[in-house]
């Protein structure tokens, strides 16, 4: 073999060789790890018992079949009941974290449901919640709530009722330095103030933790049906089932 040719075999492996480790790394990237790592999601396999707390009357929270879904949450508010509502997890200031989730909302009244909660304890004294979704008359919106109890709302849009929607959430906890950026029907939303990213009360008082279902009592029944949220490290992992 002539020295240009064993040179030309040696080029023709190592281009092999840079090709392959092109591809794995590729691979690599787009990976479930590499995706992100879930930190929290109920199981309806497992029922209401994978929350911590279910506060609503005996058996309107459940699972079940939607023809779109398939398995999910229903919480159904009787007229005159103040909530139903699940409870998980307890979340530890500082931390950041993404939430993602479906919901499709029945309201047979003129009033407004929350939706979703980042609640705090105690109630009294505080931001409250500090971060809510609620929807009355075909209107959808988040707001933010400061340390003094007073709202800022953030964002608003049209809804039909009883359609699928999907919500994401990037939270940062803080009591005044906390930060909001919100993804609805997996658009990155831009808020009230013009920016993309909102800075101020996202925890307060003691203990903090998340609420899915429909609260506030009212003439009307109300129904919240949504998929298992998820909490994760990414956007993608959060997002990834609803």
């Amino acid at each position: 073999m002539s020295v240009l040719t064993h040179r030309r075999k040696a080029a023709a492996a190592a281009a092999a060789l840079a090709t392959l480790a092109l591809t794995c790394g590729q691979a690599s990237a787009s990976s479930p790890a590499a995706a992100g790592k879930v930190l929290w999601t109920p199981s309806t396999s497992t029922g209401p018992s994978s929350f911590k707390a279910v506060q609503c009357a005996a058996n309107n929270f459940k699972v079940v079949k939607d023809p779109v879904k398939g398995s999910v949450w229903r919480a159904f508010q009787a007229a005159g009941e103040e909530r139903c509502e699940t409870l998980s997890p307890d979340l530890k200031e500082g931390d950041t974290f993404y939430l993602g989730w479906s919901s499709k909302v029945d309201i047979k009244d003129t009033n407004s449901r929350y939706v979703f909660q980042l609640k705090c304890s105690p109630s009294t004294g505080t931001a409250n919640h500090p971060i809510e979704i609620d929807i009355v008359n075909g209107r959808v919106r988040l707001q933010e709530w400061d340390t003094a109890h007073v709202a800022h709302s953030l964002w608003t849009a049209q809804t039909a009722g009883n359609t699928w929607h999907s919500y994401a959430l990037k939270i940062r906890l803080g009591r005044t330095d906390g930060t909001i950026d919100f993804w609805f029907d997996g658009v990155k939303q831009t808020f009230t103030t013009g920016s993309g990213t909102f800075k101020g009360t996202t925890w307060d008082g003691d203990r903090n933790y998340l609420k899915w279902g429909s609260y506030h009592p009212s003439t009307g029944d109300a129904t919240n049906t949504f998929t298992s949220p998820v909490m994760a490290t990414t956007l993608e992992a959060a997002t990834a089932g609803s």
